[in-house]
């Protein structure tokens, strides 16, 4: 069952702030092997995706369904936003979430292309007889 824009934008957003506080609040354990520093950097991707769900549910709910996220504004902003956040647990957790963070984006935008976008009709191309 899928919900509005408008609740998807309220569920992301305390999903962002739980991920966030609890990336915060564990910090140590996060940081106590490098298995859990790459833990932690798969918790910031999925921070990424989180604030990135968030921001585009917002905009679309303020500026209508078939406003589209770009790259620049709304990528870099929740790319950045995911980045600080795995920062401040370990730099190696920064790192390993901007790998999670861009497989991540990979497929968000494969299967928004599989669901969202409009098939082109293909073009034959036709010879011309010269005459």
């Amino acid at each position: 069952m899928s919900v509005t824009s408008g609740i998807s934008f309220i569920l992301s957003s305390i999903i962002t702030v739980l991920l966030f506080s609890g990336m915060q609040m564990y910090r140590a354990w996060l940081t106590s092997s490098q298995l859990h520093t790459i833990l932690g950097g798969y918790v910031g991707s999925l921070l990424f995706l989180f604030v990135l769900t968030a921001l585009g549910n917002l905009e679309a709910t303020v500026f209508g369904k078939s406003f589209q996220q770009k790259l620049f504004p709304e990528v870099v902003f929740s790319l950045i936003i995911s980045l600080i956040s795995s920062g401040l647990v370990h730099r190696v957790a920064t790192t390993t979430c901007f790998l999670f963070s861009m497989v991540t984006l990979y497929y968000m935008n494969r299967i928004s292309q599989e669901t969202y976008a409009v098939p082109i009709p293909a073009m034959s191309m036709h010879s011309k007889k010269r005459k």
